[in-house]
């Protein structure tokens, strides 16, 4: 009897054994299975969005579609419209395109003209600074104005107040202004004399006007006489006190209102070659 219960002790001891692992394989084999259900979830979320994302371009895609069509449907709408206008009117003639060519070719001169223009200005502003670089910038200015250069000289730089008899150290300046016009044959010069709104009357100045225009001579015959500038190219005017830059309520407006620009003008008769030469 005593060996009969041990028998069943020990018997229901291997089967508690093999129940445990039993349910640890069976355990295992749950969280392996959980996990790759998680995983699936996460792959199956992502793929969702991805859909959505794409749903979303595919949307905006057929919209840009249609506006493109809508847009080429008006285009040959109004390149049939033309043609039709063409044909029934005439429009265009042999005559008529070849002067639409030649327009078109002028258009593309100036336009060439226009950068070479542009380049020659750069060029003559970095010479005119280099040149004139020990000069006190408030006396001499060197600017780009409606396509040219404008080299602005203050009075006291060249004239003894009221006087249009040019100092000592305005040969120093145009000396060196006149080194850049003479290394540059293709341009005008345009001399110009400027003075504030205070009238003047001497025994030779009758006004403002004669003051303005005898100091532009002054100029204009020294760049001729001492610096060698050919006098085909110089033109001396005087604008008075009628082209102000500053205000002349104040003596600092007046101060820079009194001055002598000297223009860099291109030649008249080239720039005109190159609006009608033809490529």
């Amino acid at each position: 009897m005593k060996n009969f219960l041990l028998a069943i002790a020990l018997l229901t001891v291997i089967t508690s054994c093999k129940s445990k692992k039993r349910l640890a394989e069976l355990q295992t084999v749950h969280d392996k299975v959980k996990m790759e259900l998680e995983d699936c979830a996460k792959k199956t979320a992502s793929l969702q969005s991805t859909i959505g994302t794409k749903d979303a371009e595919l949307l905006t895609k057929n919209g840009q579609i249609t506006d493109l069509q809508s847009q080429l449907d008006y285009l040959k709408k109004t390149n049939t419209n033309l043609l039709d206008r063409m044909a029934d009117l005439s429009i265009v003639s042999k005559a008529g395109a070849e002067s639409i060519r030649r327009s078109l070719e002028t258009l593309s001169n100036v336009s060439s003209s226009a950068q070479r223009r542009d380049s020659i200005n750069l060029l003559l502003v970095k010479n005119l600074k280099r040149s004139l670089s020990d000069i006190n910038d408030s006396d001499v200015q060197v600017e780009v104005k409606k396509g040219v250069v404008y080299v602005s000289i203050s009075d006291k730089m060249l004239f003894p107040s009221a006087s249009y008899v040019l100092n000592k150290q305005a040969e120093s300046v145009l000396g060196k202004v006149a080194q850049v016009i003479n290394d540059h044959r293709n341009l005008d010069v345009l001399v110009e004399g400027h003075t504030d709104v205070y009238p003047i009357s001497t025994q030779f100045l009758k006004d403002n006007w004669d003051l303005s225009v005898m100091r532009a001579t002054s100029v204009v015959r020294t760049l001729q006489t001492q610096f060698g500038v050919a006098p085909s190219r110089l033109t001396a005017g005087g604008r008075s006190e009628f082209i102000p830059k500053e205000d002349n309520t104040t003596e600092a407006g007046r101060q820079a209102n009194r001055r002598t620009e000297i223009v860099l003008l291109p030649k008249l008769d080239e720039f005109f070659n190159l609006l009608t030469e033809q490529k």
